[in-house]
């Protein structure tokens, strides 16, 4: 699949004045990768063409080709000698088996969260869902994912549990072009964002078994809703 330029393909300018240094490049370059995969525009399996890929970011193929080794680590991009770069392509059963361990972390997160969050972070995730419920009125779903991600983030930060943190980004970057693409179907959608409603509120009230019950089920039936797509497209 040759790569096709969309509205997406700008990378952020740094501030008037401030010189662009080359450690910038490949960072803005992996950031710019990663949010063109996580919402689709460069598909899994999708071969990354760097000319093509230079010419829309505006850098050379030696900070693109370091930004593909930031995304190889991530588990996002898979180099091969001699083929260039490609998209991953997680399997059904990968697919389904990282949902079921994102789902207990997220329980877990949500548990410890009710413990150790302060009360500005509890005050921070509130604002974020309302911020996330006017998006998705306006149907606007990349707005609203871009706030979704913090709101998880924002409470795994807040379980303090370091090794958790760690565990989760690693599984959570590998999934995060599927977590988007569970919101395609607008039913669904909706019932997700009702669902961080009760997730604000559980936090509110510091009620980590309801925050956890919650969170867990979220992530099944986001799970459930990537597989039910990838059935119907014919997905082995």
């Amino acid at each position: 699949m040759v790569y096709q330029a969309t509205p997406f393909d700008v990378i952020d300018e740094p501030p008037a004045g401030a010189a662009r240094t080359p450690s910038t490049l490949p960072a803005s370059a992996a950031e710019r990768l990663r949010e063109l995969i996580i919402e689709g525009h460069l598909p899994p399996g999708t071969r990354l063409n760097e000319r093509a890929l230079c010419e829309e970011l505006g850098i050379s193929r030696t900070p693109l080709r370091e930004a593909f080794r930031v995304l190889a680590a991530d588990g996002l991009v898979a180099l091969h000698p001699n083929r260039g770069a490609h998209v991953v392509q997680l399997s059904v059963v990968d697919i389904r088996e990282s949902f079921e361990v994102m789902a207990a972390l997220e329980a877990l997160a949500g548990e410890l969260a009710c413990r150790h969050a302060t009360g500005g972070e509890i005050a921070e995730i509130r604002a974020l869902t309302f911020e996330m419920l006017a998006c998705h009125a306006r149907a606007d779903l990349s707005a609203y994912y871009r706030i979704n991600r913090q709101i998880h983030d924002r409470i795994n930060a807040a379980a303090r549990n370091t090794l958790l943190a760690q565990t989760y980004r690693t599984l959570n970057l590998r999934i995060q072009n599927h977590r988007f693409r569970s919101n395609f179907d607008r039913d669904k959608w909706s019932r997700a964002a009702d669902e961080h409603v009760a997730m604000a509120t559980a936090l509110e009230a510091r009620d980590g078994a309801a925050l956890a019950a919650l969170l867990r089920v979220h992530l099944v039936r986001k799970g459930e809703a990537v597989l039910d797509a990838l059935a119907r497209a014919g997905a082995p």
